[in-house]
């Protein structure tokens, strides 16, 4: 049980060291030692050192984010050590991410100099997949190693882009830039998201049987108050173990620790604090004496699965219990969907435009 201005210091202080023990020095952050990194995940367990208190050491992974961003903005989809692991595609919620990461690291510093320092980065890595929203509002999962868009949209990814996108405005207004292009970007992807479900999954199986679509508009600001509230509840039993976590795939047996910390992050969102609070109590059952995380768990087999114990994992830890004791000044980040000046009133031709969609 964590209530409000309790952060568990004691059980979670190895989990933070176990991300400074896996970080290399240049401040990459790979899934485990001698594991990839990827700029999604880097940036995830970069927000967990932050919230341990870990500063400095989340501000080398920033660093070294930065160096590795590629002219254009983007990022390749993975790396081992600082050379990508393939040059074939890059994906736009893994490039949007820095933004999150960005203004996740301000909200618990209050770091100005921080912010003026990785803006330049976060405008060009939202300025890259902003080039790839199609008219109708959803935007194209990734990029070929030639810039051409692979022509498809995922629920999952484009919830994650709309929550960057939140946090690239918000970066932009802090700092008195502009960020008008991106607000209108945001407005179309919500409205697609909340009401063309035909823009997504159109050319491969539906992605419905994941959770993370699920709950991940709930998670991002897609989708708030009662109707979150009944989307969580709607497929809680397809998705939910009893004691044990949030499965990964409706008809697999196998939770997942990051994912049962995601929906405890929905729940709050969805002002189901009762909910969040039980499921993230499941969760320490997966805990190794070294501090990580095991990733997942097959419960017919009673066996843990992958055997590894991934940053983002630990990263998704530390998001969680944060957003439970509002410990920090980033806790409320992914249970509150806010814009820090009043979002301004579509013009008349953008309005018509989301009507027609």
């Amino acid at each position: 049980m964590l209530p409000k201005g309790l952060f568990p210091e004691k059980l979670l202080r190895g989990t933070v060291d176990y991300i400074l023990g896996v970080q290399l020095a240049d401040g990459a952050i790979p899934w485990f030692t001698g594991g990839k990194t990827d700029p999604w995940d880097h940036v995830e367990a970069a927000m967990g050192l932050a919230i341990g208190g870990e500063i400095e050491a989340a501000e080398r992974a920033y660093h070294w984010l930065y160096r590795q961003q590629l002219a254009d903005g983007s990022w390749w989809a993975n790396y081992q050590g600082n050379e990508p692991s393939s040059r074939e595609q890059r994906e736009t919620n893994f490039i949007a991410y820095a933004a999150t990461g960005i203004w996740h690291h301000f909200l618990i510093t209050r770091d100005l100099d921080f912010l003026t320092r990785f803006y330049p980065m976060v405008e060009k890595a939202i300025d890259f997949v902003l080039d790839f929203q199609t008219p109708s509002g959803e935007i194209h999962w990734a990029v070929n190693a030639d810039n051409s868009p692979k022509r498809d949209a995922l629920v999952t990814g484009c919830s994650s882009i709309y929550k960057s996108l939140e946090c690239a405005i918000n970066i932009a207004h802090t700092l008195g830039e502009d960020g008008a292009r991106w607000v209108a970007a945001r407005r179309r992807l919500g409205h697609t998201l909340r009401h063309h479900p035909e823009c997504f999954d159109r050319t491969w199986e539906s992605k419905a049987r994941y959770s993370m679509d699920w709950f991940y508009p709930v998670l991002a600001g897609v989708i708030e108050g009662v109707e979150a509230r009944q989307r969580l509840a709607a497929r809680w039993s397809v998705f939910v173990e009893p004691e044990l976590g949030c499965r990964c795939v409706s008809d697999e047996p196998w939770v997942t620790v990051a994912e049962s910390c995601e929906l405890t992050l929905a729940l709050l969102a969805a002002g189901d604090h009762a909910s969040a609070v039980n499921v993230y109590s499941w969760l320490h059952q997966f805990l190794d004496r070294d501090g990580g995380y095991w990733t997942g768990y097959v419960f017919p087999d009673s066996a843990i699965w992958p055997e590894e114990k991934t940053t983002w994992t630990a990263g998704a830890i530390l998001l969680a219990a944060d957003a439970l004791t509002e410990h920090t000044g980033a806790a409320r980040l992914f249970t509150r969907s806010r814009l820090v000046a009043p979002e301004p009133l579509p013009a008349p031709e953008e309005a018509e435009g989301i009507h027609r969609r």
